[in-house]
């Protein structure tokens, strides 16, 4: 059973549950899913996502589920929060690929800004995305991110050189994307 903590029309967000460990770390260990990811040369054990999920359990992160199905797809959370500065990084994957390009990306996305800018007070959301991943882009240019620069040459993937683009969005750029969040006055 999960907790309903953010509500979508498609997913909602939960409190990520350690039993999920097992499913995260089939995930975590198909190429195919982590070809987008910092975690492709990782080696993911269940008792290594278990103990990774209760860490990540403690900051903003959450199980991305399907609302008719009540079925785990995926995963949406900060990777860093500066509370002083009002500064974070978010990360994201869908990793049930029956639901790659299908908007549950950017509906989980778009919960967890609207949540991030309303009730944690932050001002400025970073993600980093890798060059080659052009449908993340898309949908990350959707919700209203914007490019900021790129580490050149930053990544090596496939024997290739790709670049890491680095994308920002404030809560302005957010709700002119996304009016249907938007708090009437």
């Amino acid at each position: 059973m999960y907790i309903k903590k953010l509500i979508g029309t498609q997913c909602y967000l939960a409190p990520l549950n350690i039993e999920d460990a097992e499913q995260y770390a089939v995930w975590l260990n198909d190429m195919e899913v982590t070809e987008n990811l910092q975690l492709i040369s990782s080696i993911i054990p269940v008792d290594g996502e278990r103990e990774l999920l209760k860490k990540l359990a403690q900051d903003h992160n959450y199980g991305i589920i399907d609302k008719k199905t009540n079925e785990l797809i995926g995963n949406v959370g900060f990777i860093d929060i500066n509370h002083l500065h009002r500064t974070a990084e978010i990360g994201i994957f869908i990793g049930n690929k029956g639901y790659w390009g299908k908007g549950y990306g950017r509906e989980a996305l778009s919960l967890l800004l609207d949540y991030a800018f309303k009730k944690l007070n932050l001002h400025n959301i970073l993600l980093r995305v890798y060059d080659f991943n052009q449908r993340a882009v898309a949908c990350y240019e959707k919700v209203g991110f914007k490019k900021i620069g790129e580490i050149r040459d930053g990544l090596t993937r496939n024997m290739e050189y790709h670049n890491i683009i680095l994308m920002d969005i404030l809560p302005a750029d957010f709700y002119e994307a996304n009016p249907q969040y938007k708090v009437e006055k």
